[in-house]
């Protein structure tokens, strides 16, 4: 069974968002992690880049694929984890610590009252499972 942090908010695509401090920081779900396998490159995003909700902006290799990144919710890019870049694997290892991807100012911090809280993902994710 998948971890599913209550304090977090999740997407349909598997990225789970955090408010801290007017920035959201960004990463994979366990769900997606255990089903990508072993994590072996991460392409980031660029401080400084505009994303928009459910559109791509990065990616994450494994041996069995290559997985597209899609933004929660608006905003710019302001912080990167680049220690993804020599050590992809911390995701499969901590995917909701040192395993993030990313730290967004959002353009509507309200938007991610949009995303699923736990209970709702839990909910999605037993009808993935069925």
């Amino acid at each position: 069974m998948s971890k599913v942090p209550s304090d977090l908010r999740y997407t349909k695509e598997h990225e789970w968002a955090k408010l801290d401090g007017g920035v959201v920081r960004i990463g994979i779900t366990d769900y997606a992690q255990e089903h990508l396998g072993d994590v072996v490159m991460v392409e980031l995003p660029r401080v400084g880049q505009a994303v928009s909700a459910s559109k791509a902006f990065g990616t994450v290799e494994s041996p069995k694929s290559v997985s597209d990144l899609f933004a929660p919710l608006s905003g710019t890019v302001s912080a990167v984890n680049e220690a993804l870049d020599a050590n992809p694997e911390a995701i499969n290892g901590d995917c909701y610590g040192a395993g993030w991807i990313c730290e967004i100012t959002p353009d509507d911090a309200a938007a991610l009252d949009e995303l699923m809280d736990a209970a709702a993902y839990e909910a999605f994710l037993g009808t993935l499972d069925a």
